[in-house]
């Protein structure tokens, strides 16, 4: 089979000086535009991350090809990804229309079944996250979240303790 030809010592030190310049290039880009150049922190970070990711590979994977494309792509996914954390950051309005608002799922040991149809989730998979979480009982949650990131919080305790209002401010019933 031709998915196993072997490569070339040539080729595999061609990899080797990519994967090199890569990894220092991406240590500059990282320092320059900071660590939300990486951060998963809505879907759209991650939906960059992943294209981030993808040049990467071909960078590395590709190194017969000059590697200034992805150089080149890289520091303008990093510079869009600062500018549209700036802009987040400084309007409120512009981050409503942007990013998704975590939901809630279950609040007080109680599951919002209509909450789980909005954000997709399956009775089985909040529970899966729940045993994830170590929760026993359901009246030891005192809010599971479906977060911007597709990520699902579970917050809970077996003490009677109070959920600040403040953790919950940005989060839809």
């Amino acid at each position: 089979m031709e998915i196993f030809t072997s490569l070339e010592p040539w080729t595999i030190v061609q990899m080797g000086v990519a994967a090199l310049c890569i990894y220092i290039y991406i240590m500059l880009v990282t320092r320059i535009a900071g660590k939300r150049t990486f951060a998963k922190m809505t879907s759209f970070d991650f939906a960059v991350t992943i294209a981030m990711g993808s040049i990467l590979a071909d960078a590395v994977n590709k190194p017969v090809s000059s590697l200034m494309p992805a150089f080149v792509s890289l520091a303008l996914l990093a510079f869009l990804q600062v500018l549209f954390a700036k802009i987040l950051s400084s309007s409120d309005k512009v981050e409503n229309l942007a990013t998704n608002t975590p939901i809630l799922l279950m609040k007080d040991g109680e599951i919002f079944e209509k909450n789980l149809n909005k954000a997709l989730v399956s009775r089985a998979d909040l529970m899966g996250k729940l045993r994830e979480a170590n929760v026993l009982q359901l009246s030891e949650v005192r809010a599971v979240v479906f977060e911007t990131t597709g990520d699902i919080s579970v917050l809970h305790t077996t003490e009677n303790t109070e959920l600040e209002e403040v953790i919950m401010e940005d989060v839809s019933n």
